[in-house]
């Protein structure tokens, strides 16, 4: 298999890393050549975060290259908007519709744009573009705090990635700890329902 490169963006404390690590964790597991790497600035304080994951024989850097994401999981839209620089009209765009203004509109005194703008940009990249409520779907599983695994459910429900359902499914359960097990695995076959239809 030659490559299949994804990026996740979003903010400090919304489980991206975790996210990435269970795609990774999955990869390895199926017996693939993976690379992750996590570029994040201000993490503990909500500052951007981003984190790449390349599957394939012929990768053997982490980074991602402008143009060259075959998915994009965006798990705050403005964070999303962004990273569209990684972004081709062969790209998955995922998007989750979990808001997180940044300081900076504050103390510019700026508005959030509202999706449907965000969702035209987006459209100037790629028109695969799936909206995903996570929180409205985390909520469903039990804990708001599994956003992140309601976005890996989606990006696996979208039958892209070269990754089994079930060995991502067995990687949460062995980087969740246990208490959360039950909840992570509600989000994630939420999120996997979500997309899943809509390709259908």
């Amino acid at each position: 298999m030659k490559g299949f490169n994804v990026v996740l963006a979003g903010v400090g404390g919304q489980g991206i890393l975790l996210a990435a690590e269970i795609i990774g964790t999955a990869t390895v597991n199926d017996g693939l050549n993976v690379r992750v790497s996590e570029i994040h600035g201000m993490a503990q304080r909500g500052g951007a975060v981003t984190s790449t994951v390349r599957i394939g024989d012929e990768v053997f850097a982490p980074t991602v290259m402008e143009g060259q994401a075959d998915m994009l999981i965006g798990f705050e839209p403005l964070e999303t908007l962004r990273n569209l620089l990684y972004c081709s009209e062969k790209t998955s765009v995922l998007l989750s519709d979990e808001r997180i203004p940044p300081p900076e509109l504050a103390a510019k005194n700026l508005k959030y744009p509202d999706m449907k703008e965000i969702l035209e940009r987006i459209g100037c990249f790629s028109q695969k573009v799936s909206l995903v409520k996570t929180g409205e779907l985390a909520k469903k599983a039990g804990s708001t705090l599994t956003q992140n695994v309601v976005l890996v459910g989606a990006s696996a429900g979208l039958g892209l990635m070269p990754v089994k359902t079930e060995s991502l499914l067995e990687a949460l359960r062995e980087l969740v700890p246990a208490k959360h097990v039950e909840a992570n695995v509600k989000a994630f076959r939420l999120g996997y329902e979500s997309t899943r239809q809509k390709e259908q």
